[in-house]
């Protein structure tokens, strides 16, 4: 039976919150084959699902062998003919046309009309602007048109035995286990400078949660991201906080991290989800972008936006230089709403590794 290429979105969080709609369809169509497609820095997102059949890497500035002819051949060994696109963009059409699908399923944007066997429409306001919706339910109206019974919003990730690893190593050095509750803060966005909560901010946060003694904190980065974990330990200055800036780094580990955690504070960037993913409860800090696009209806969930004339401007770097959406979001109204989710959700019971290897080799 042919199989079915899944185009997993570019960015990090949009991949988790894809995942709904991709195991609907792995639990719809059980006996076809499912070949995921995405780009290499977002493939460990997925690592340890038990969805996919197959892997390709889809990089155009990549080595040759994850540019486009060479990916349109291994796709085209895998027999295919159909097409779930995640992407809005033209080259992923077209990269599902040449590689043999004859039914392809997305978004009618940026003039790929007629590269789509079935057409979606994004919801426009009365002016034709588009109406800021969530991406999850765009995902899940994109398999829903090949049939698929309504995915829901619940998020899932999987860790591997090695990420569990890394990050037992993480909370031995760091006698972690010392605490009641971890909480972590995750300073970064890949979007722009526009989503980021200043670090006198986050440290000011976590001298606050730290004054309780059992309490402990975590700083999370990426690795582009060191020199702000840093800086908000230095600020910080607390020996009850601690940060992965000096260790190495993977996503694998990230989200191993974040499934040990009591509750994460985070930017409006991947690890949210990662989160929500985990059923660990989340604070979101919003600044420049709109809530409605991330909305997952996750209930262990608190956003936080400064309301202000200027926006949500949806910019990667503040247009009028003051920063103010986040700035202005203080320190002690994020402590409000951590305080707010801890009194408000269960008490996050962290299996032990023997447990969960043995859950995840049975979900594989």
């Amino acid at each position: 039976m042919p199989g079915i290429a899944v185009l997993l979105p570019n960015w990090i969080g949009d991949v988790v919150m894809a995942t709904p709609a991709v195991r609907a369809l792995r639990n719809h169509f059980p006996s076809r084959k499912l070949v995921a497609v995405c780009k290499p820095y977002v493939a460990d997102t997925l690592a340890g699902a038990p969805w996919f059949d197959a892997e390709v890497l889809f990089d155009p500035r990549g080595p040759q062998s994850q540019r486009f002819w060479p990916v349109v051949n291994r796709l085209r060994q895998h027999q295919l003919d159909t097409a779930v696109l995640f992407p809005n963009s033209f080259r992923s059409a077209l990269l599902a046309r040449f590689a043999g699908c004859h039914h392809v399923v997305g978004f009618a944007r940026y003039f790929r009309d007629l590269l789509l066997s079935k057409r979606l429409y994004p919801k426009r306001d009365e002016s034709g602007r588009l109406r800021p919706t969530p991406i999850v339910d765009d995902y899940n109206r994109i398999v829903q048109s090949l049939g698929v019974p309504d995915p829901g919003h619940r998020l899932e990730l999987f860790t591997t035995p090695r990420d569990e690893q890394a990050a037992a190593r993480i909370w031995e050095k760091f006698r972690l286990s010392r605490f009641a509750r971890v909480i972590g803060l995750n300073p970064g966005g890949a979007f722009g400078a526009a989503k980021h909560w200043p670090s006198e901010h986050f440290a000011d946060l976590a001298r606050r949660l730290t004054r309780d003694p059992a309490q402990g904190v975590l700083v999370l980065c990426g690795p582009s991201e060191r020199a702000i974990a840093r800086e908000i330990a230095r600020q910080a200055n607390c020996v009850s906080l601690h940060t992965l800036a000096d260790e190495p780094l993977s996503l694998g580990l990230t989200k191993a991290v974040i499934r040990r955690l009591r509750l994460l504070v985070s930017t409006d960037s991947g690890p949210r989800h990662f989160a929500a993913a985990f059923n660990i409860p989340v604070v979101t800090l919003f600044g420049p972008t709109h809530i409605a696009w991330t909305e997952t209806y996750f209930p262990l969930a608190i956003h936080l936006q400064q309301v202000l004339p200027c926006g949500p401007c949806q910019q990667r770097v503040c247009p009028l230089g003051h920063h103010r959406c986040m700035k202005e979001l203080a320190p002690a109204r994020v402590e409000e709403a951590v305080t707010t989710l801890l009194a408000h959700s269960p008490e996050h019971r962290f299996p032990s590794e023997q447990t969960h290897a043995l859950e995840h080799r049975h979900a594989c």
